[in-house]
């Protein structure tokens, strides 16, 4: 089991007035292109399969992928872009870098527990919010509540328990995550690092600073945005 102290500080944060706003992690950096690797390339595959679908191949389409991911699709793909998206997290939620490893597993266990299933531009979000705030429950001795990480991820507080339901159901509630299993993870991150140009460590854990005030977005497609709504457009 993957102990909440042992990757993480906060049980020794404190509040800096004086500190300056915090780099992005570099764990949050190789997570990003990491990702959109992936998305880029399962949806060129879905693209690809959809036209041969239009074109009448037999055996080939859309409709063959799996569909247990679904309930994390949206309408259409949001207009804000991974990293910028994995840094509104970090940023407000205060998560360690850690939450977003041990959540990275969760998206790579999914990955595996239903291959015919393509992490996509129209899931990836979804996923990400609900897999770190989960994370943050299992390693954080304090964290944010779903309501706050709803306002954050830019989705209602009814969709996020939704969501948050969901990645349990479809983990079968595999959410421990052992050390050993930990350190292998950030050592395939940080072999990442060293093939995009990075020659460092990945962060396990860090002093958060003051956060701002949490702007509102939203990853709702179909309801417009307006000031008193949970969330602003992506």
């Amino acid at each position: 089991m993957l102990v909440a102290g042992e990757y993480t500080n906060s049980h020794i944060r404190q509040q800096e007035p004086f500190q300056p706003e915090l780099t992005t992690p570099r764990v949050l950096t190789i997570l990003s292109s990491v990702l959109e690797k992936l998305v880029a390339r399962n949806d060129r595959l879905v693209d690809c399969l959809s036209q041969r679908q239009l074109d009448g191949l037999s055996g080939f389409g859309s409709a063959g992928l799996g569909k247990s991911l679904n309930a994390f699709h949206g309408v259409r793909a949001p207009g804000i872009s991974i990293p910028n998206y994995l840094e509104r997290i970090y940023k407000y939620t205060n998560c360690s870098p850690s939450c977003f490893v041990v959540g990275y597993v969760y998206i790579d266990r999914l990955v595996h527990r239903y291959p015919d299933s393509l992490v996509i531009s129209l899931n990836v979000h979804r996923l990400l919010v609900a897999s770190v705030m989960v994370a943050s429950k299992m390693l954080e001795d304090e964290h944010y509540n779903n309501a706050f990480y709803a306002r954050v991820g830019g989705v209602s507080k009814a969709e996020l328990n939704r969501l948050e339901l969901e990645l349990l159901f479809h983990l079968d509630f595999r959410v421990m995550v052992s050390s050993r299993a930990f350190e292998s993870y950030c050592v395939h991150l940080e072999k990442e690092m060293m093939v995009n140009g990075f020659g460092q460590r990945i962060e396990k854990a860090i002093v958060p600073s003051v956060m701002d005030d949490v702007t509102d977005i939203s990853v709702d497609d179909i309801q417009p945005f307006t000031n008193n709504s949970s969330g602003g457009l992506i």
